[in-house]
């Protein structure tokens, strides 16, 4: 709001200052950008994201078309509700009944409720298992079931589904990706930002009950996803130096043959791509403390102009020092990349950038802002699930 009344401050301001012959073309433009602008604001304000962005869905229409789906799934898919501390989490689960599937694949979305991407590409990817996309799922159900959390952090959604864009964490200001058992560093009862770990691991209503869903499933393979950039990774995220030992091989090679295929993008072991430590994370939980091989995090948008990442990054691909065939890629190498376009999923601290935009440009930053966009994201993502889940499958025989 401040925003657009300086621009129409300022614009008053050279009204009066203009010659008179010019000022009736000024008034008229200006006429028409004040109702504009109060048009856009108060659709953006009063009606939230499905007013100005009608191809997304509110948290409660979520839930609506998940309880519509499991009545015309085929009876592929139930649903369930976790509840606690007033919190609550859709919980998916898709499986073929009289199949025997060796992988059971856990997958998070929407921890970060500025991510709004997240969820909608988990509602999509049901949708696409249940035949209801253009998406084939094949017969994936034939060997993989599926427990799905649509939607993890759904009442900071809410306030970003009615505009507030830039928020990451829960309601309590605590980044839920930073408040898992895995090399913990928390407990500072000053600690404010965007990355704030909690007081204690699994000090939320949200990963309280996400760590109850993961060890009752014991997944055999994971995927939390994100946006803000477009990367994909594989543990581990705390650790700068060392790559995940167990199906090192094989996660690598997953990630080379989805890279090429559907994001052309950084990938390998999420701190030594990065750059930095990034502590607490369920992607580094699930796999050390729940002993799941294949554990994988995906950031599936970045609402710049990417061709720069791209370049930068085939350029180190195609360079003799930077890639590193039986080990990852050269994080050193790759750094500056993701100092130009930073990982949300592991992001340091709030950043000065982030902090500066404005709650339109945190929109579109993160979540595609056209239908064309949206449409292309989704279908392209499901595709990319259905495709890891056929290789961890293989991998598994």
């Amino acid at each position: 709001w401040l925003k657009y009344s300086v621009l129409h401050t300022r614009s008053y301001l050279l009204f009066f200052r203009t010659p008179p012959t010019v000022r009736p073309i000024m008034f008229v433009s200006l006429l028409f950008a004040v109702p504009a602008t109060g048009e856009f604001l108060s659709k953006s304000w009063r009606g939230g994201i499905t007013a100005t962005h009608p191809f997304y869905h509110s948290t409660a229409d979520l839930h609506q078309q998940l309880k519509s789906l499991e009545q015309d799934c085929g009876g592929l898919m139930s649903l369930s509700t976790e509840s606690q501390d007033g919190v609550d989490i859709d919980v998916v689960k898709l499986a073929k009944q009289g199949a025997t599937p060796k992988n059971k694949f856990m997958m998070l979305f929407g921890e970060h409720a500025r991510e709004l991407i997240s969820p909608e590409s988990a509602l999509h990817f049901v949708k696409s298992i249940c035949g209801k996309t253009e998406v084939d799922p094949g017969s994936v159900l034939d060997r993989s079931e599926f427990m799905i959390i649509t939607n993890g952090n759904p009442k900071s959604r809410a306030k970003v589904e009615g505009g507030d864009y830039c928020l990451r964490v829960n309601e309590r200001g605590v980044d839920l990706n930073r408040n898992w058992d895995e090399h913990f560093e928390g407990g500072n009862p000053d600690y404010v930002g965007d990355t704030n770990p909690g007081p204690k691991a699994f000090s939320e209503a949200e990963t309280q009950i996400f760590k109850k869903l993961a060890e009752q499933y014991r997944p055999t393979s994971f995927l939390t996803i994100h946006s803000g950039t477009r990367g994909m990774y594989m543990p581990y995220a705390f650790d700068m130096d060392h790559l995940a030992p167990r199906k090192q091989k094989s996660m690598l090679q997953m990630l080379t043959k989805l890279d090429e295929e559907y994001c052309q993008c950084p990938f390998g072991a999420a701190g030594r791509e990065v750059g930095y430590s990034c502590p607490g994370t369920c992607l580094d939980y699930v796999y050390d403390k729940l002993n799941t091989d294949y554990a994988f995090a995906f950031e599936i948008y970045y609402g710049e102009d990417d061709g720069e990442l791209k370049e930068r990054f085939q350029e180190k691909m195609h360079g003799g020092s930077f890639l590193q065939l039986r080990d990852s890629l050269a994080h050193h190498e790759m750094r500056p990349v993701f100092e130009d376009q930073q990982s949300d999923f592991i992001q340091l601290a709030a950043s000065e950038e982030s902090e500066a935009m404005t709650r339109y440009e945190c929109f579109s930053l993160f979540n595609p802002d056209t239908e064309v966009k949206f449409n292309n994201t989704v279908t392209t993502w499901s595709t990319a699930y259905v495709h890891l889940a056929d290789m961890i499958a293989a991998d598994l025989q």
